[in-house]
């Protein structure tokens, strides 16, 4: 079954990929059990919201035994469809572009960026870490030649919305917006936005004013039964 077959919040599915990166770190080190505590300490995220994203997905653990790392290692990566390659485009090299270029998702072996696309004739043709870039005109060829669904937009705001216009009519139904400008998009295209500025001004702000020690018990997850 899918995620997108199976309905659970998109809080808890934002939070699976976390939870598969860490057990694959306890399946490196040949753990084979871990509880909803261990998780949590590890991962900074309450024992009751680990227990309740899992609960989503049916039943994955024991009370008094936890969870079986390789077991829901293997659920996690069928759920999520870790063996299939997911490829991914970028629009716009700038600084930020090529950065991400260059992370390229090194920590995922499920997603991938196969080509940089940008309006400057000196760097189409160029390669940034093995990814060719690519003008614009070329984009649709491209996306189709790759299967790509999704883009991450990294353009100059003043560029945003019309470079997402074309890319959407080129295919793409999926955008990853870094750049400050609020898109509109068609309701088949699912965006998600990034803006670095508003993220470090609110990390500042909570530090100043919610410092981390002082939890408040209402915002606490209500408990569903201990695995």
């Amino acid at each position: 079954m899918t995620m997108s077959e199976q309905k659970i919040p998109q809080v808890t599915a934002k939070r699976l990929p976390l939870y598969y990166r860490y057990l694959e770190k306890l399946h490196a080190i040949g753990k084979k059990r871990v509880s909803s505590a261990q998780l949590a300490d590890a991962l900074q995220i309450d024992p009751a919201t680990i227990r309740r994203d899992f609960s989503y997905l049916g039943e994955l653990g024991k009370k008094g035994y936890g969870y079986n790392v390789n077991y829901l290692l293997q659920f996690l990566r069928d759920f999520l469809r870790q063996d299939e390659v997911s490829n991914v485009v970028l629009v716009g090299v700038g600084h930020l572009g090529t950065a991400l270029l260059g992370y390229n998702f090194y920590r995922s072996n499920s997603t991938k960026i196969v080509a940089g696309f940008d309006a400057d004739p000196g760097k189409v043709g160029q390669e940034v870490d093995g990814i060719p870039v690519y003008s614009m005109e070329r984009f649709r060829e491209v996306r189709e030649l790759h299967h790509v669904e999704v883009a991450i937009l990294t353009v100059p705001a003043n560029v945003a919305q019309s470079t997402a216009d074309e890319i959407v009519r080129a295919g793409i139904c999926g955008i990853l917006n870094f750049t400050p400008a609020r898109l509109t998009t068609p309701r088949h295209v699912r965006l998600h936005n990034i803006d670095l500025t508003i993220e470090l001004q609110t990390l500042i702000y909570f530090l100043k004013n919610f410092p981390v020690d002082d939890g408040d018990p209402e915002l606490d997850p209500e408990p569903i039964g201990e695995n």
